[in-house]
């Protein structure tokens, strides 16, 4: 019997984690399979890190340039505690958490939940956020080292989850975007369940965007062919850019399109400026920047980082408005890249039942929540209850309403 033990403890930045260490827990494949190779397939214990898979947002890299950049840091409400899992002094498992103040930047929304708690004269800040932050991106988040027993080592993050919750004095620890075998593990200690969806593309091994095009009703294949050649008719020009070809005056225009946006939507950007430039040097790799050009000028961006098997689509941007400019540079020039790298999936952030029509279909996402005060909890309990249900008829119904073609037979143009 291993006699060894499990200790438990909180660092207040990822720079205190050596980054071999992080990454070894994190992304056991270290960096893009290359074309034609399958991911690892390890050993399926718990469930919750079978499949390895390069997720970029998961590396230490990301995690460092949130955090060093000032995006994510106390001062914006970001307090780093991210818990490690020791054994025999090695780290074997990792969460990353913050202490929050606000709930900002998440995707998956409690401000009800908080507004109904203060008004019954609950404090529901501060809160424990497992998750990347400002990223709506399904991945472990529970990081277990290869070769530790992960039924062991999941159950002693688990439970230090909520021992942390109860150190902070925080008032509940929010599990978000979490792998579906991570939010059931959670469950069996005592976490909430909650669901939502995204809309995901899918590559059927197409050798082209037309073959893409040809599995979908003839009504969606014009449509989308009229929007591509719309969105270019004012002398637009796409560049996709990745690694080197990446300059500071490249992100100087796509942060100017992420500032103008990110104010309309969400009245303060997340993200600051020093961010895309340590992103851009130390995961160049991993970045892929689709622009947009006209008149001898950037006009539009959207980032995107590239995993071993799927395309992230993160944020977009523009100074000018074009019509289906945001169509052409977020989801069809994405689909682009998809088939020619032969990549599996493009995820296009969160939420937009618009996306169903270009070919994305509906996924489910999952989340995991401790809540600490008994009232609070069992009101949570029974709403979660009614919105998983509602959440589960809506993908079935968005995925009867997709456009792709019903029958082999029918017709082309």
């Amino acid at each position: 019997m291993d006699s060894s033990e499990i200790t438990l403890e909180a660092v207040s930045s990822v720079s205190q984690v050596a980054a071999e260490d992080w990454d070894a827990c994190a992304n056991p494949v270290p960096g893009p399979a290359p074309d034609g190779l399958d991911a690892l397939v390890l050993p399926d214990n718990s469930g919750c890190n079978s499949k390895h898979y390069y997720n970029p947002f998961l590396s230490h890299a990301f995690f460092l340039s949130l955090e060093a950049s000032g995006s994510a840091c106390a001062r914006t409400g970001w307090a780093s505690r991210h818990l490690l899992a020791r054994r025999d002094g090695m780290i074997a498992g990792i969460v990353p958490c913050y202490l929050k103040s606000h709930s900002q930047g998440e995707y998956v929304f409690d401000r009800g939940w908080a507004d109904a708690y203060e008004r019954a004269g609950g404090r529901y800040y501060p809160k424990l956020q497992v998750s990347v932050p400002f990223t709506p991106v399904t991945g472990p988040r529970l990081l277990i080292r290869d070769g530790v027993d992960m039924d062991e080592i999941g159950a002693a993050l688990a439970t230090g989850i909520v021992a942390l919750c109860q150190a902070t004095k925080a008032s509940s620890a929010h599990v978000t975007f979490a792998r579906e075998a991570e939010a059931k593990l959670l469950a069996r200690h005592g976490f909430l369940q909650r669901t939502d969806q995204q809309f995901h593309w899918q590559n059927q091994g197409y050798g082209s965007f037309d073959d893409f095009l040809a599995t979908l009703n003839s009504r969606h294949r014009k449509a989308i062919r009229r929007e591509r050649r719309e969105a270019l008719a004012a002398g637009i020009t796409i560049h996709p850019l990745s690694g080197n070809d990446i300059t500071e005056e490249a992100w100087d225009a796509f942060f100017a399109f992420y500032m103008q946006t990110g104010s309309r939507k969400w009245g303060r950007p997340y993200l600051n400026r020093a961010f895309f430039s340590l992103v851009g040097e130390s995961m160049a790799k991993d970045v892929l920047l689709i622009m947009a050009r006209r008149n001898n000028r950037w006009i539009a961006g959207a980032i995107n980082f590239v995993g071993s098997e799927t395309l992230f689509g993160r944020n977009w941007g523009a100074i000018e408005h074009h019509p289906f400019l945001h169509f052409e540079v977020c989801y069809y020039q994405a689909i682009d890249f998809a088939i020619a790298r032969g990549l599996k999936t493009v995820e296009a952030g969160a939420q937009g039942e618009h996306k169903l029509a270009r070919g994305y279909l509906p996924q489910t996402t999952y989340s995991a929540h401790f809540i600490a005060d008994p009232g609070l909890r069992r009101a949570i309990d029974d709403y979660l209850k009614r919105e998983r249900a509602y959440v589960a008829q809506a993908a079935r119904e968005l995925t009867a309403a997709a456009p792709f073609r019903k029958t082999a037979d029918e017709e082309h143009e």
